[in-house]
Parts: C-alpha cells; structure tokens; sequence
C-alpha cells in the first residue's frame, strides 16, 4: 500500500499537516474519554465515533495504532452526582462506566488498547505533580496544588486566548486560595465525606487536567502523535493539559491537537450543564448504532451537526438502501467459483476516491460520497448489467462487495448480516407503527407463491392489503423487497 499522505487539522497550528508519526508506521492516540457521573449524551457520542473512525483507518492505511481513551472516575461532578443518590462516589462512577461501556457496544465503538482511569493512576499523578513542583511551576496552598501560570509563557497558545483578557475574566472561587485566579488546580486538599489520598502535600483528591498528562505520558510518552476531543476542551481542559505536561518534560506534549465540533440541538450547543441534552442510550432506543453512527459520520467532524428527527430518519432509509444493495449483490453472485480475469469499468476507483478523501483530514462525507458512487454501480451491475457475460458480472461484483465491505469496516458499519439487518429493522418499523410483523411476513410470502403460480390478479391484490397496512412492495430482477410507507 505504500505510506499514505494523510492531512490532519492542527489546532494547535491552525492549519493542515501532513501526518509525520514520531515512530515510522506507529501511531499514538489519546483521547479524552468519559467522566462517568452520569449517561454519555449524542455530543459525547459524535466525539468518540469520529475519532474511531481515525482509528479504524489510520489501522486500515498500514499504522500500528496505539490507542488510549481515558476514564475520569473522580471529580466534582462524580461527587455531587454521588451525593444526590446517596451512594459512595466510586459505586456511582462504576455504575455509569460499565453503562457507558455497553453503550459503546451498541455504537459499535472500538474498544481502546488502554481505558485508564484515573484511581488507578494515582501514583503517576502524585509523581507529576511533585515534579512540577520541584521544576517551580507549582505552589502549594492550605493543603492545594496549583499550577502557577506566569511560570509558564507559552500558556493559551493552543487556544489562541490572551492571558491579560483571562486575568480579568476569572474570579478566584469559595475554597480556593491561589496566588492568581487564573492558576489551576492539580490536586485538592481532602474534603469532609470526599475520597482522598495521601500524598506528600496533605491528603486530597488530582484536579481535572494532571490526570490526563500523567496517563497520556505513562501509555504513549511525555510526546506523542495525535490528541483528541470535544471543541469545548481546548480550553481550559487541553490548554492546561499542554502547558503542565511540557513545563514537567521539557518536551512537546502531542504533535497534533485534533477537536470535534459541537453537535446541537434545537439550535444550541448540547451541555448536561444546561440540561439540553439527548442521553446516548435513548437515542439508541430510537434507532440502532449503525444508524446514529452514518448520522455522526455524515458531517465532518470539524463542522457543528445539528440532531433533528429526518436527519436520523434519513440516515436510517439510506442503511436500509445499503443493506439492501449488498443482500441483492450477494444474492446475484451465489456462491461465487468465478474463473480469475478482468473486470468492467474499474470498480477500483470508489477505493481510490474514499481514500483521497480519508486522506483529507478524515473527510467522511466525502468517503461517504465514493461509497454511494460505489452502491449505486452496484445497483446498475445487479438490475441492467452493461453485458451479458456472466463471468465478468459476477467477477465486478466479486471486486465492488469486497470494496464495499472494505468501505464499512473503516466507517463502522455494514457488520451485520444485510439479511438479518433488514429483518430486524423493518420489524421494528412496522412495530411502530402498529403493525403485525408476522402478518406482513405472511402476505408476502403468499404474494410471493401467487406470482410463482402466474395468479398475478392475487398477487396485486395482496400488494393492495400491504399497502393498506402500510407496507410497500418492491419488485426487482434480484427479487421482491419490501419497506414500510413513510
């Protein structure tokens, strides 16, 4: 396959650059995963399926990928969450990870080479900590660790904001004794009723950002290939994380600081805080991981996506469209034997356009647009072939399934058998909407018999009664399929 090219948007450059690993064909990857205080949302969700599909195709292009996705199983949110449901903080924060993990499943999420958490990282944090304190970029304060700014110049370079404006805008909160209110907190002293550890500064608990530099260096280095996360993060989350770790280390933190962008709903951005939120696990329950991955992938990540029911409804009947495709391809080759030699037409330049496009900052609509090119040959080749050589329609179909096949592993999707996919979801359909699925099976099955009995007046009839169901009928050279009316 060669080295691809691949261009990644730098946020720290602002600007494309070609993707250059520290290690010739090894990638490292950390991506700040979930704090489990509560359900993963859709925004959440859109985050984590772009940056698998990064992934999946840098794996897919020849890399060796390392990929960490951290756990943030302590902080305020988990604690004040814990305190509402009267439970032990850690019970709390184990309950909505192994909910976040199944969650994952279903979206057919990649599961991570590491999923560190933070409680189990604790000696790594105190020993970074220590040495920022002895390089004199930190302070401590009535028990706290802080993360002394003006030590450090270069601060606020990832997210381009002036330090005099954020000197200004912040405020100095209850409980906090800080040298400058824009210092930040690496470790906090031990609250009453609050989960600590001892440490050599007094007991307490890691801030927010110490816990990513100290796991990010621990399973990838102090400097690794690419970084990712919510836009949101920039700052403070990643300005902090990169100015703690290269003041520890001397060192760059991630060559390539990568972010997607927000998804919303109703017009504003989704945020638990604001309680305009669409929990994970009840999008799930309106259409399947599949479908809400085509959904996220349909935008580049870098662009704000809008969730809005017909953009879930569409992205659902173009799956159905897929899954049909390739049931009907595979239906027309049988069981394959074909004698090796050409093919028609070059079916070979789908690949190439979804990988120039993946090349591109991981432009999955435009992936997305090779691989309808590619479905609709499909199509055309299985309804009207070009000729009547059965050798080489077969062949081309052979090379176009396994192209499409290729296509789907990178975007996560086509993993399911398209035969029981197709079941299961026009079950559903009808379930919705009040149909008897085993009554439509049935008339379709008597339609299908009617017309193999050349009793074609039956056979429009029991097309009528699908129809008054709600069912529509679909005849095809490949044979009958059918979908609920929308």
């Amino acid at each position: 396959m060669g080295t691809p090219s691949i261009k990644v948007f730098n946020t720290l450059s602002m600007q494309k650059e070609p993707l250059t690993p520290l290690r010739p064909g090894e990638v490292g990857i950390y991506v700040c995963g979930p704090t489990v205080y509560s359900y993963a949302h859709i925004g959440n969700a859109r985050t984590f399926t772009a940056f698998d599909v990064v992934v999946r195709y840098l794996r897919y292009r020849g890399f060796k990928v390392r990929y960490v996705r951290n756990v943030t199983d302590v902080d305020d949110k988990i604690i004040r969450a814990a305190a509402e449901t009267h439970e032990p903080p850690e019970l709390l924060a184990e309950r909505f990870f192994q909910v976040f993990q199944e969650d994952a499943r279903r979206l057919k999420l990649l599961e991570p080479d590491f999923s560190p958490k933070v409680t189990d990282h604790i000696p790594e944090i105190r020993s970074l900590i220590q040495k920022l304190l002895d390089g004199g970029f930190a302070y401590t304060s009535q028990g706290d660790v802080y993360f002394e700014v003006s030590r450090y110049p270069q601060y606020a370079r990832l997210s381009g904001k002036k330090l005099e404006e954020l000197q200004v805008g912040d405020r100095v909160q209850q409980g906090e004794a800080k040298r400058n209110p824009v210092d930040f907190a690496l470790w906090k002293s031990a609250k009453p009723g609050e989960p600590f550890w001892e440490a050599p500064w007094g007991p307490g608990r890691p801030g927010w950002h110490i816990e990513c530099s100290a796991m990010s260096e621990k399973y990838l280095g102090e400097t690794f290939d690419l970084h990712g996360g919510a836009l949101d993060l920039i700052f403070p989350h990643h300005e902090n994380e990169l100015a703690q770790s290269q003041a520890a280390s001397g060192k760059p933190c991630a060559k390539v600081w990568m972010h997607a962008n927000f998804l919303d709903l109703a017009g504003a951005k989704m945020s638990k805080s604001l309680g305009n939120v669409v929990r994970l696990r009840d999008a799930l329950v309106r259409v399947d991981g599949e479908t809400l991955r085509y959904f996220f992938l349909s935008t580049h990540y870098r662009n704000p996506i809008s969730f809005v029911d017909k953009s879930l409804s569409d992205s659902e009947l173009r799956l159905e469209y897929f899954y049909e495709t390739l049931q009907k391809v595979s239906a027309r080759i049988g069981a394959g034997g074909f004698a090796p030699g050409p093919l028609h037409d070059n079916p070979g330049r789908f690949l190439e356009a979804f990988e120039t496009s993946m090349d591109d900052d991981f432009n999955c609509p435009g992936a997305m647009a090779a691989l309808a090119g590619l479905f609709g040959s499909m199509n055309e080749w299985v309804e009207k072939p070009p000729t009547k050589d059965k050798a080489l329609v077969g062949r081309t179909l052979v090379a176009m399934l396994e192209q499409a096949r290729t296509m789907g592993g990178v975007l996560g999707i086509f993993a399911d058998d398209p035969a029981q996919w197709l079941l299961h979801h026009r079950a559903r359909a009808v379930l919705e909407k009040g149909i008897n699925p085993e009554r439509v099976e049935q008339l379709i099955s008597a339609r299908t018999q009617a017309r193999a009995n050349k009793d074609f007046g039956q056979a429009d009839a029991l097309r009528e009664e699908l129809k008054g169901l709600g069912v529509e009928v679909m005849d095809r050279a490949s044979g009958t399929g059918w979908k609920v009316i929308t």
